[in-house]
């Protein structure tokens, strides 16, 4: 089992990040921006299900070409624009997460939410912090991957589309073992990211160019520096903390 994060919070002091245990409660956490699925998931070989992977692949590959513009120097006639801040990409990576729970269909979900979560491993590394859109698409992820692995809502219980019966349409073993990796890794790196210093994200309109900029944010007077540093220490010790509970009483 992987070793507890660490954060540092307020003056520096180290704090130790618990694991789930097994046979804890998962936290309920709102999922109100996520659609509600399908009835049934798409059929196999469906012209419906081919128009979704269709999608699906064309937004990742959309989304992998502005990350990588994010730190490439412009040419004239660059159609694909960087993202400027971590906060951007999310609300990319979000809308499509939207579209795969949407699906209700494993065969599509499962591959890709686990292939998104992969990618966001690398992402979360590149930009400054930030921390609200991160633990937003975290806490979607998180909703999805405990669903799916328990074959009903983690929040209301409520069986998932296919799964009424029972039916094995959840995540393989390999697929387990591929998500438990990609979890605890996150979790290792969201402490590491989270601890750099905090930033102010600009709108569009003030960039002065198209890098990822940081600017710390002047919190002198402001008496609620400790609140904040509780809040993301709350966020990081929750990452996929859902998943984790599912993960350890299937695995």
């Amino acid at each position: 089992m992987a070793e507890n994060p660490q954060s540092v919070g307020a003056g520096g002091f180290i704090r130790t990040l618990p694991s789930p245990a097994p046979n804890s409660t998962p936290t309920t956490k709102s999922t109100t921006s996520l659609p509600h699925p399908r009835v049934r998931p798409l059929l196999p070989g469906s012209a419906k299900e081919d128009k979704v992977r269709n999608y699906v692949e064309g937004q990742l590959r959309y989304i992998s070409r502005r990350y990588i513009k994010s730190f490439a120097v412009e040419e004239p006639g660059d159609t694909v624009v960087g993202y400027h801040s971590m906060g951007e990409l999310c609300r990319d990576v979000e809308a499509l997460v939207n579209i795969l729970w949407l699906s209700a269909t494993p065969s599509l979900q499962i591959p890709y939410l686990l292939n998104i979560a992969g990618s966001l491993t690398e992402w979360v590394t590149h930009f400054p912090p930030s921390p609200k859109p991160t633990f937003s698409l975290l806490g979607k992820l998180d909703h999805c991957f405990a669903s799916l692995l328990l074959g009903r809502v983690i929040a209301t219980k409520e069986p998932l589309p296919g799964f009424e019966a029972g039916s094995n349409l959840g995540m393989s073993v390999t697929d387990k073992i591929r998500c438990k990796s990609i979890v605890e890794q996150t979790r290792l790196l969201i402490v590491e990211v989270m601890s750099r210093p905090q930033v102010e994200e600009l709108g569009d309109e003030e960039m002065d160019d198209d890098r990822p900029v940081a600017i710390e944010s002047d919190s002198e007077g402001l008496g609620d520096a400790d609140d904040d540093d509780d809040d993301l220490y709350m966020g990081v010790a929750t990452v996929y903390e859902n998943t984790l509970v599912q993960l350890g009483e299937s695995l």
